[in-house]
């Protein structure tokens, strides 16, 4: 065995099961925890959110008594959580999973904290309000899709991996261009050159027909309004001081019931437009999972999905010596 060979063996086993919205990660993940000595960590930018619980499918009472769980509810709605302290974060939580001989399984499908955890943080521009601002204005004069057009002749990679009309991350990618005078996508990839920090399985559950996904996503986002979606959001705005702007309130979701209780759209169409906006998150989950290597790809609408995965991690911890 090289070196190289030999130092991947020697650091800690991790699992992660990652995929759009609605795949059965939860299901998976469970089936997984009962068969092994795991502990989840999610991986999730709106599970942070202490509060947000119908829109962003939090684990119930009974999945978290089922199972040890990490990374939920650590920030008020008010706050801001990024990937850097994603990061830190998972590592501690890793840290302790191990240290009582279990092993993290990392479940979720913010794909960028991902990339954070096992490549490490790019060194990006910091945020300079004076070019947010003259973005935000021409963003006003033309509108966003004419900026993401813009995106994609400086930067197609990153342009490829977002909606015509995804204001915050067009933003941010402009942003980077004009600030550095580097592609986005670039400067991650020149960034991203930290060795892993386990030895890791990485399973992505993705969809054989999208239809098939489209429907499930309709039929949860459905349940989620009639679950109390927009009570729970108002909740919110009657106990913090929130504002359109902050990352909690764009969620998928939760951002179009803020616009129905504004009154900038109508509560009959909140159930489209949540359903519209979440089948855009799963196309961009999905495209950049597909761009990802080193995977075990299963079909997500395979009723014998559980099993699968249950498969795949018994042989990688074998391997590991750790037992199965």
């Amino acid at each position: 065995m090289s070196g190289a060979s030999a130092e991947r063996e020697c650091r800690p086993p991790a699992i992660f099961v990652l995929g759009p919205t609605a795949s059965g990660k939860t299901a998976a993940s469970l089936a997984l925890a009962r068969e092994f000595p795991l502990e989840i960590v999610s991986v999730d930018s709106a599970l942070v959110y202490r509060g947000l619980d119908i829109g962003t499918a939090k684990p119930g009472a009974a999945e978290l008594a089922a199972v040890p769980h990490h990374l939920i509810d650590l920030v008020e709605p008010t706050e801001r959580y990024s990937a850097g302290r994603f990061r830190e974060d998972a590592l501690a939580a890793a840290a302790g999973i191990q240290s009582r001989g279990r092993v993290p399984l990392f479940v979720g499908g913010t794909l960028l904290y991902e990339r954070s955890l096992m490549r490490g943080l790019a060194s990006l521009p910091a945020a300079n309000a004076t070019v947010r601002a003259e973005i935000d204005d021409e963003a006003r004069r033309v509108g966003w899709p004419a900026l993401h057009a813009q995106l994609a002749r400086v930067d197609p990679e990153a342009a490829a991996r977002l909606e015509r009309t995804d204001r915050q991350r067009i933003q941010r990618a402009l942003e980077v261009w004009r600030l550095s005078g580097k592609p986005l996508s670039q400067l991650l990839a020149e960034g991203s050159s930290q060795e892993p920090p386990f030895q890791a399985l990485r399973v992505a559950l993705e969809p054989s027909d999208r239809a098939a996904l489209h429907d499930r996503i309709g039929a949860r986002f459905r349940a989620m309004l009639a679950a109390g979606l927009v009570a729970e959001v108002e909740g919110l705005r009657a106990r913090h001081a929130l504002t359109a702007s902050l990352p909690s309130m764009r969620a998928v979701g939760y951002r179009q019931v803020w616009e129905t209780l504004e009154g900038t759209e109508s509560e009959a169409t909140l159930a489209g437009r949540g359903i519209a906006a979440t089948r855009q998150l799963a196309k961009r989950q999905l495209t950049w999972l597909r761009a990802m290597r080193d995977v075990e790809r299963l079909d997500c609408l395979d009723t014998g999905v559980p099993s699968q995965v249950i498969g795949h991690v018994g042989r990688f911890l074998a391997r590991a010596r750790l037992g199965s």
